[in-house]
């Protein structure tokens, strides 16, 4: 038998060869008996893939090498293509060098209810008295269910891997919370703008008057177009998000020229921090965690609760709809694709509504 105990590791591993292809790994088994059973299963399925390789010329592809082509063709040119890596990575450590083709509607399951198990945050250790949230059914969805089934699709349709037990993706996918819109009070923007810092002050505006999501916000000047009056970028699913360069918003950017040659919005370092680089008083662009971290620092100094960065956008929405009642503008405000998106904020025109209705009935009178 070609089973052996490897150094450090207390289960049998395998190492054989068949017609000059080598395979090994480990069986997952302390017991002599357990791994010489899985060596001699593992022989027969091995044996059928080369039989598959001659006929076919390509052999069975595992997990782990379909996301790595999948990330080499696709996940490396996505707009926050570090954040995408660290999803796809956490998929190939659960389903390792497993075959593609072998992965069904029980693995999908069983990959689903291990990460619906796991802390919100990565810990399981929080601090006294802290609640131990698990991830959300709309997480489960985003970075689970989503990248699988974008790799098994480009494995069908591109590869042409014969994939006989692909899941069935809508059984999989978790009913998600219905989104809400919160509206901003008046003495909660008075609180919110002053607890803001100063040198975050332009972002801050300019990430409410312009009702972009967070990631959307951390603009280029190249970004910014003065001739035609708009700010063009790219934002979620990689989609065109073009805002209108009003006398607001222009009021805000043109005193920041100069400050760097890239960015639009810089901070002010407050401290030093040696291992970053970071030299306290010089002017460093805003990213998205400095935005978050100050956010969340802002939001706790104002006494604002219930109210999250993304209720900037619902805020600014819900007011420009009161205001020009035009559902297809406040569409285009927000850069919806599609006007049933948009619907949602059509609860703000309830007092037309109410007066429509009864001057109906006043005619019908």
């Amino acid at each position: 038998m070609s089973i052996y105990k490897a150094t450090g590791s207390p289960f049998y591993h395998y190492d054989f060869q068949i017609n000059g292809h080598r395979f090994h790994g480990s069986t997952k088994t302390g017991n002599r008996r357990e791994a010489e059973a899985i060596e001699r299963q593992l022989k027969e399925k091995a044996k059928d893939d080369v039989k598959e390789k001659k006929k076919t010329g390509t052999a069975p592809m595992t997990f782990d090498a379909a996301a790595g082509r999948y990330w080499l063709e696709k996940g490396k040119k996505r707009k926050r293509a570090h954040k995408h890596f660290n999803t796809i990575q956490k998929l190939v450590d659960f389903f390792g060098k497993r075959r593609l083709d072998q992965i069904d509607d029980a693995a999908m399951t069983e990959l689903v209810e291990y990460r619906l198990a796991l802390p919100r945050w990565g810990t399981p250790t929080l601090k006294a008295g802290s609640e131990n949230r698990t991830v959300s059914n709309a997480t489960i969805n985003r970075e689970v269910i989503e990248p699988v089934k974008a790799i098994f699709r480009r494995a069908r349709t591109l590869w042409h891997c014969y994939l006989p037990l692909e899941p069935h993706w809508k059984d999989h996918w978790l009913k998600e919370a219905g989104e809400r819109v919160r509206e901003l009070q008046e003495h909660e923007r008075i609180a919110l703008d002053a607890a803001i810092r100063p040198d975050y002050m332009p972002w801050y505006l300019f990430a409410h008057l312009s009702a972009r999501r967070l990631s959307e916000t951390i603009i280029r000047w190249e970004d910014v177009h003065w001739d035609s009056n708009e700010i063009v970028t790219r934002g979620k699913r990689d989609l065109i998000v073009r805002t209108p360069l009003t006398p607001s918003i222009r009021a805000i950017l043109e005193p920041l020229k100069g400050d760097d040659p890239v960015w639009v919005f810089t901070f002010v370092a407050q401290r030093n921090l040696r291992k970053k680089g970071i030299v306290k008083g010089r002017r460093y662009p805003i990213t998205t965690y400095n935005a978050t971290s100050e956010w969340c620092k802002c939001r706790k100094k104002a006494g604002v609760r219930d109210f999250r960065f993304h209720d900037l956008r619902h805020d600014r929405a819900t007011k420009l709809l009161r205001q020009t009642k035009n559902l297809k503008l406040v569409q285009l405000a927000l850069n919806h694709a599609n006007i049933a998106t948009t619907a949602k904020y059509a609860h703000v025109m309830q007092d037309e509504l109410a007066a429509a209705m009864e001057e109906s009935a006043k005619s019908r009178n």
